[in-house]
């Protein structure tokens, strides 16, 4: 199985301070989302429940059918401009996004190939809470994951926080309107690569929508988080994060300040987009 995560909440991994096979790293992810959104991709931990998922909250109900009601298209009006066929635009994705940041994390991510597909493709999988990582294996953690343990009790090392501290600092490098601008110019391309994945009717705007109020439903958490420790893995003692989705549980273990860069760099994206505020989760509203 391939390695998509650093600390393997609830799954196989390595143990605790022990550095992951460099040979078979995988990314860690958040964005695909940033591209439409844009840009920074980063893995999420595979993480297979057994069990049905629980039921909606009356809240995540509401959050749905908020969701379906008739919307405009997202982003801003722009002149159509001749696209390449999708085969072919990866120079001009790696041109516009090089535009908007110099960051070499984002640099990293646009050397890779198929952009435009690994993005929709991890767009649809976050919005259903599970993971692109296998979509976006440029980018990962170049120190191990390493634990704390006080008073029989586990918890992350602060200083693995930082590992993940440019990936957050490229998603938020990028201007949010730039971003909504550049998602409008390519929305043919990604609707067809969208058509692709066996949604010939579907919205894409709906699903990048789903994906970014998925994020902004993780909860940041200041506090040390204790971790129960496994022969070769971790979980969550807090049953409530434990049963975050995947793709929630890999923005959490960013680090508190990481999450909530993202999520105020996704909340400027949404407005950007025209997502009413009214469809988004309460969160870091940011500058206004």
């Amino acid at each position: 199985m391939d390695r998509l995560d650093d600390f393997r909440l609830g799954s196989e991994g390595e143990p605790p301070g022990q550095e992951p096979d460099r040979g078979r790293r995988a990314p860690l992810w958040i964005a695909a989302v940033l591209l439409a959104v844009a840009a920074v991709a980063v893995g999420v931990v595979l993480f297979r429940r057994a069990s049905p998922p629980p039921a909606a909250e009356p809240a995540a109900q509401a959050t749905a059918a908020r969701q379906t009601e008739a919307r405009d298209p997202l982003g801003p009006s722009v002149a159509p401009i001749d696209l390449p066929p999708l085969v072919l635009t990866d120079p001009l994705v790696r041109e516009l996004l090089g535009k908007l940041s110099a960051s070499p994390t984002l640099a990293s991510w646009l050397a890779t190939d198929g952009l435009i597909r690994a993005f929709v493709v991890s767009v649809e999988n976050v919005a259903d809470g599970t993971s692109p990582a296998k979509h976006a294996r440029a980018l990962a953690p170049r120190a191990p994951f390493r634990t704390l343990s006080e008073g029989g009790v586990t918890t992350a090392d602060p200083r693995s926080f930082s590992r993940y501290d440019g990936i957050a600092n490229a998603a938020t490098s990028m201007d949010a309107a730039g971003l909504a601008h550049i998602y409008s110019i390519l929305k043919p391309r990604l609707i067809e690569a969208y058509a692709e994945l066996g949604h010939p009717q579907g919205d894409l705007d709906v699903a990048v929508e789903r994906a970014i109020v998925h994020l902004l439903q993780t909860p940041v958490v200041d506090e040390p988080i204790a971790l129960q420790p496994r022969v070769l893995s971790f979980r969550y003692e807090r049953e409530d994060l434990e049963a975050l989705s995947p793709a929630q549980k890999q923005l959490l273990r960013m680090g508190p300040r990481n999450v909530k860069a993202i999520q105020v760099q996704l909340r400027a994206v949404a407005r950007e987009l025209g997502i009413p505020l009214a469809r988004l989760t309460p969160g870091p509203a940011g500058p206004q």
